[in-house]
């Protein structure tokens, strides 16, 4: 790469190509990823959300193997540009949205991780509201001071700025102070999902009444009513993920190694959890006589004040560590990408927090309808044309083929009309648009008489009617046009 390319204002060092000395990531390596980003509080909840949504155990595991499954091939067919070229995602889109456009997928995704950090940071922020209220019984009795309208406590409030505040310092230290926590979680997180297996499957008298309890969806018609959004939600969990992931396999010492770790840590770590959490929700229904979908609620009713605490703060901690690498560092620096000159990661981890907080993130989790139809669909209806956009041009109109330089280059051939690819940001808009009624339904912005119902049926599908209006459309109109300049130079360096 020139000197000049060096000096441009797309470029980074954060930005660069990673080079060949430096990509060391095997097989193993993307497994151990998947399963450590698998092993956390959401994906539980995921599995025990279906079952309170009326699911029984083989239809929720199968649901979310089959979610998975979907996901993991744009997972692996994003991933192939940061094994071959080295780059990470807010370079990659540059080819299809333009080097300057491309920041807002790059926004869009992360709007979404910012919802995530708010989830995570009330999850572990709810994990301390459960350990003070042990030992001081009157948090649970403070007067509220929220309007009836935020759906907030007074108890759960404190802990969650609490733990709010701790996320922002550790953001201040840097993130090279979660590397510990990091460990500690992967070697907690396996332990205590057997220890609440175990549990379950010693208080429900057996594996055998727990997998025995029925569904409640009574036919078919309303099996395939619930089963669609929520095989969308299910693509919409790592529908993240399946844009950055070049993040991750830039890293990656050939493509088999990304390919490969991905198929053996996603789909295989994601199912197992799910089971877990299918067998521990079923248990809660035979053990309490009602669904308790959330573990630390579940954690919250054990007997002994000493495991309760044990099990709160290891929560806590392996929560923090999630948060800050899978939901700050990510955001944090699209943030900052937008003007590399005033907002550094610090600022752009501190605009994450701030939004984290505004979105709300008690209510989306309150009930399974906010965590599945509202949350899960809803940002998949944003990231699905996205990714459409992006596997369309790298496939089919630039057959793997980029031109490294000119990503960087504010006048190279990606930059289209003043750096923005308008074939993209239209196709963009139309692949969300169809999900549109649909949502405004789903929030009760509009009455479900007011759209024809085929069309707000058109979000249960989210994720998949995004993904191809916008990929195929944005085919077309690029050949049609002709917009692209597909680039001549073959000065990468690739590790197929």
């Amino acid at each position: 790469m020139s000197a000049a390319l060096k000096n441009s204002s797309l470029y980074s060092e954060d930005l660069a190509p990673v080079p060949l000395s430096k990509r060391t990531w095997h097989t193993w390596n993307y497994a151990a990823l998947w399963i450590s980003m698998s092993l956390c509080i959401p994906t539980y909840m995921l599995a025990s959300s279906l079952i309170d949504g009326g699911m029984n155990w083989w239809q929720s595991v199968l649901t979310i193997f089959l979610g998975n499954t979907v996901v993991l091939i744009p997972m692996i067919l994003n991933g192939h540009a940061g094994a071959k070229y080295g780059i990470p995602f807010p370079v990659f889109v540059r080819a299809s949205f333009g080097t300057r456009g491309a920041n807002i997928p790059a926004m869009l995704r992360a709007i979404v991780a910012c919802g995530w950090f708010g989830i995570q940071t009330w999850i572990g922020g709810f994990a301390l509201f459960q350990l003070f209220r042990l030992w001081i019984p009157g948090l649970e009795n403070i007067p509220s001071i929220f309007p009836s309208s935020f759906g907030l406590e007074t108890g759960p409030a404190i802990s969650f700025f609490l733990f709010w505040l701790l996320n922002m310092y550790v953001v201040y230290r840097g993130v090279d102070s979660i590397r510990k926590l990091l460990v500690f979680k992967a070697f907690f997180l396996p332990f205590a999902a057997l220890a609440l297996l175990f549990w379950a499957v010693s208080a429900g008298h057996g594996l055998g009444p727990i997998l025995q309890q029925p569904s409640r969806l009574a036919n078919s018609t309303e099996f395939f009513r619930f089963f669609f959004p929520a095989l969308t939600g299910m693509v919409g969990f790592w529908a993240t993920l399946s844009l950055n992931i070049p993040d991750f396999t830039r890293y990656a010492i050939n493509q088999k190694a990304q390919i490969r770790g991905q198929i053996i840590g996603l789909p295989p770590s994601m199912t197992l959890f799910s089971f877990i959490g299918v067998v521990v929700t079923s248990a809660t229904t035979i053990v309490y006589g009602t669904t308790i979908w959330d573990p630390l609620v579940l954690a919250g009713k054990f007997d002994s004040k000493v495991l309760i605490s044990f099990a709160m703060i290891a929560v806590a901690i392996s929560t923090l560590a999630t948060n800050i690498a899978a939901n700050i560092v990510s955001p944090a620096n699209d943030f900052a990408n937008l003007a590399p000159a005033k907002i550094n990661f610090r600022t752009g981890g501190y605009i994450t927090g701030i939004i984290g907080i505004i979105i709300f993130p008690w209510k989306l989790i309150a009930d399974p309808s906010g965590y599945i139809f509202t949350w899960l669909v809803g940002y998949s209806s944003l990231l699905g044309p996205v990714g459409g956009i992006m596997i369309v041009d790298y496939y089919f109109i630039r057959r793997q083929q980029l031109d490294t330089d000119a990503l960087y280059d504010p006048r190279g051939a990606y930059s289209y009309k003043n750096g923005f690819n308008l074939a993209a940001l239209f196709a963009l808009i139309i692949g969300i648009i169809p999900n549109g009624p649909g949502f405004f339904v789903t929030i009760k912005v509009l009455q479900p008489d007011s759209v024809p119902g085929w069309i707000s049926q058109l979000y249960n599908y989210a994720w998949f009617v995004g993904f191809a209006t916008s990929g195929c459309l944005y085919l077309v109109m690029m050949n049609s046009y002709r917009t692209v300049v597909n680039p001549n130079k073959t000065n990468y360096v690739t590790t197929d």
